[in-house]
């Protein structure tokens, strides 16, 4: 093992090491408390996502309680994991440990992948496995002999990435572009290998697909108004230049822009121009660069055309820039070898990206420095004051219960704030099986994971008693079938939205009185973090059908 190699397995230690020291300390972003929830009611499958982010941060809290820690536990190790993955895939492809150590130094040094080495979202999984299955396929692809053990670990990353998230489906997609692009490779569309890796793939991420069938396909419908695919475009400008905004931050814009050149030299590398002397099929080097640029070009082209209609968020094409990030460090060093602005470019895009990575770990360095940079304007916020919130609406809750002499139940505006003041509450109590400590606003509409989870609405049936005449009319009839035993009880509707100054009509027509009663402006050093508003919500009587 060469000494390059032992120092950046001695950096990615070090950092992996910071990074669990780093977990616990910070609070839940919505996304991570959402997905908690999800852990405490394990299913084959969620409104917008599989189970693979429930089952992880499941196997955190058991090691390691309901904690921060225990939430994100995994996310480090899956760092960890994807480095160390493309460390041994980089040099292999390369046969170059200077290529193997920048490409595993840059991708540790890009802000969205050290927000996705500390917070436990979907991403860590989904890049994680996107990784592994593009090493194992150039090792199917690769081999002369023994592919097929390749090609079923191929297909299980390919499943449990699609459990993760469900663009891991494209990675089949990269792989069949990859063998087309490459003439020896084609040989594989008639061998068995391909196809047993697509079988292993769609049983090992089937359990979404059947949960779906039996649920209205409803993440389709979700992902299909996600994308704003139904509509008009509307300002195609500006959505694309939202979108190219987003991904220089999260990228680093000097990295984000040589990715962005390397994709041009290496078309060029891959695809040159044809001269009655060129040879016949591909030079190796134009066929590995043929590889990585399969594995990332049809998840960007499809999120950039995409990106006319609705900016969406930067993460949706992270695992098409895995590859890329492989074959622009590649292409990068060898100019710089002989290249001084080339060189120089490396450094500065690098140095540009350790200090913004600096600030995903703390935005509130600038502030402490005495830069005035707002709350508002800054996208971290999301995860910050969340604990001291959450008590100060379980102090006012129990003043109220002191008042009323009854126990009051919560509403909360958005499933993000239902979600945190699940987590960080004081006391979580629950009202029956399998209902959360905090609802959502009744409605008939499937808007997120709260809707197929009791709610205050949920009507619980009843026999009619003996000699009661049958209904006469419609809200006879409801009444007579069941009630909900929310009816009579009052409530707290709790939002963060400076946006609605009003109650939603669902909560204000279902209760017999609603009136403002206790707004919080939550400061973080000295500045406004997150306004705060409750709602007292008298004598719920539901909303007539």
């Amino acid at each position: 093992m060469s000494l390059p190699i032992r120092a950046i397995l001695l950096f990615l230690l070090l950092m992996t090491g910071l990074r669990l020291a780093y977990i616990g300390r910070v609070e839940l972003s919505p996304d991570e408390a959402y997905y908690q929830m999800w852990s405490e009611r394990l299913d084959w499958a969620y409104y917008s996502k599989g189970p693979g982010v429930a089952v992880a941060i499941r196997a955190g809290t058991a090691l390691f309680g309901n904690t921060e820690f225990g939430v994100r536990f995994f996310s480090p190790i899956l760092a960890l994991g994807t480095s160390l993955v493309l460390l041994v895939f980089s040099r292999r492809l390369y046969h170059d440990d200077a290529v193997a150590v920048w490409t595993v130094l840059t991708l540790n040094l890009i802000p969205i992948f050290q927000a996705g080495s500390l917070l436990m979202t979907i991403d860590p999984l989904s890049v994680f496995f996107w990784s592994l299955g593009m090493f194992t396929a150039w090792l199917a692809l690769e081999r002369r002999r023994i592919r097929l053990p390749h090609w079923l670990l191929t297909g299980g990353c390919v499943g449990l990435g699609f459990l993760s998230k469900y663009t891991n489906a494209m990675e089949l997609l990269c792989i069949a572009l990859a063998m087309a692009a490459v003439p020896r490779w084609r040989r594989e569309f008639r061998r068995p290998g391909f196809y047993l890796m697509l079988a292993v793939a769609l049983v090992v991420g089937s359990p979404p697909v059947f949960w779906n069938a039996n649920h209205a396909w409803i993440t389709l419908n979700h992902l299909h108004d996600r994308g704003r695919l139904g509509t008009a475009f509307d300002q195609p400008v500006k959505e694309f230049t939202d979108f190219l905004g987003a991904h220089l931050g999260v990228y680093s814009p000097f990295v984000f822009l040589g990715l962005v050149i390397a994709i041009f030299w290496g078309w060029r590398a891959a695809y040159p121009r044809r001269t009655p002397h060129s040879p016949a099929a591909p030079e190796p080097a134009a066929e590995r660069t043929r590889f990585l640029l399969a594995f990332s070009l049809p998840l960007i082209v499809m999120y950039t055309l995409l990106a006319f209609k609705t900016a969406g968020e930067p993460n949706w094409t992270a695992p098409g820039f895995i590859s890329l990030s492989v074959l622009a460090v590649a292409l990068w060093h060898a100019r710089a070898q002989t290249s001084r602005p080339a060189a120089l470019f490396c450094l500065v895009s690098l140095a540009v990206a350790l200090v913004l990575s600096a600030l995903v770990v703390d935005t509130d360095l600038p502030r402490r420095l005495g830069v005035p940079w707002a709350y508002a304007k800054d996208p971290t916020a999301r995860l910050l004051g969340w604990r001291s919130t959450a008590r100060s609406i379980a102090d006012f809750r129990r003043e109220e219960e002191r008042d009323l002499g009854t126990p009051v139940f919560l509403i909360a505006s958005r499933y993000q704030l239902a979600a945190e003041l699940n987590f960080y509450l004081p006391a979580r109590p629950v009202q029956g099986p399998g209902h959360p400590p905090v609802y959502m606003p009744e409605s008939q509409n499937l808007e997120n994971q709260f809707s197929f989870w009791p709610g205050y609405d949920q009507v619980v049936s009843q026999a009619p008693p003996p000699g009661i005449p049958l209904p006469t009319t419609a809200q006879d009839e409801f009444r007579l079938i069941g009630t909900s035993p929310f009816v009579g009880h009052s409530a707290l509707f709790i939002t963060d939205d400076e946006r609605r100054r009003q109650l939603p009509d669902s909560v204000e027509s279902a209760f017999e009185e609603c009136s403002l009663v206790a707004q919080y402006e939550i400061r973080r050093l000295n500045q406004p973090l997150r306004h705060v508003r409750i709602y007292a919500c008298f004598n719920y009587r539901g909303l007539d059908l």
